[in-house]
């Protein structure tokens, strides 16, 4: 039926948009591969849901999906925060602690807005792509690693990468895929799919028997330019729940 009416779906991503819809065709055969993935887009635009997806399509699917967000971790601790450390690497380290890379072994890391990372971590995380190994903060022992990495930004990374506030050989080894995610402006198309999911999903956690949108309330969705994208829709529709 949802091929008869244009819709293209793929694990939990729908769209009627032709562009979104040769990118989902492409999805399959980058989750079989081994090599990095850049997701690019806007915030909100659904960036995660495809790195699941990609997680949920690859070899690697029985292994963990771990997450982190390079943006919302200050600098100084993000290090920690993905290769782990050693008891008395620093002052409040009391205990060893194991980081995301530790964490995903056997699966998926994925690395959102990662364009908000230092310079010097870049390097680091550099080394780790080419070498399979890290070290955790505090210690000079190597550990292997296990994990294909997935990264998101909504910056400019080629832009940043030739003014230098990017590592351009980082940009290019995370960068071996690349998928840019359309904002929502751009497939008006999806808005009615996109707020008829919604509308199922918040019956179900609400215990609600909403029936859809009015025609007005359908016509005002459509209208509207999204900054916030796939996101703000959601939160629109929760709202008016």
């Amino acid at each position: 039926r949802k091929e008869l009416e244009g819709v293209c779906t793929l694990d939990d991503i729908l769209t009627k948009n032709k562009t979104l819809a040769r990118t989902l065709t492409l999805l399959p055969k980058i989750a079989a591969s081994a090599s990095p993935v850049l997701l690019l887009g806007e915030s909100g635009s659904g960036k995660e849901l495809f790195a699941r997806a990609l997680h949920n399509l690859s070899p690697r699917r029985a292994g963990p999906f771990v997450a982190v967000n390079c943006g919302a971790i200050p600098g100084e601790l993000l290090e920690s925060e993905l290769f782990g450390h050693v008891r008395g690497a620093f002052t409040d380290a009391k205990a060893d602690r194991k980081g995301r890379f530790a964490l995903a072994k056997g699966g998926t890391l994925f690395l959102d807005e990662v364009g908000d990372m230092p310079l010097a971590l870049q390097v680091k995380l550099l080394r780790v792509l080419q070498e399979k190994s890290f070290e955790p903060v505090g210690s000079d022992k190597s550990q292997p690693t296990d994990v294909r990495i997935l990264a998101a930004t909504n910056r400019d990374l080629a832009a940043m990468a030739a003014t230098g506030e990017f590592r351009r050989d980082l940009f290019y080894r995370l960068g071996v895929a690349r998928l840019v995610l359309p904002p929502l402006r751009e497939r008006p198309e999806d808005i009615p799919l996109l707020a008829a999911a919604f509308i199922d999903r918040f019956n179900l956690v609400q215990a609600k028997a909403v029936t859809g949108l009015s025609e007005a309330a359908l016509k005002r969705l459509v209208r509207h330019d999204y900054p916030g994208n796939v996101r703000e829709l959601q939160n629109i529709l929760e709202y008016a729940f």
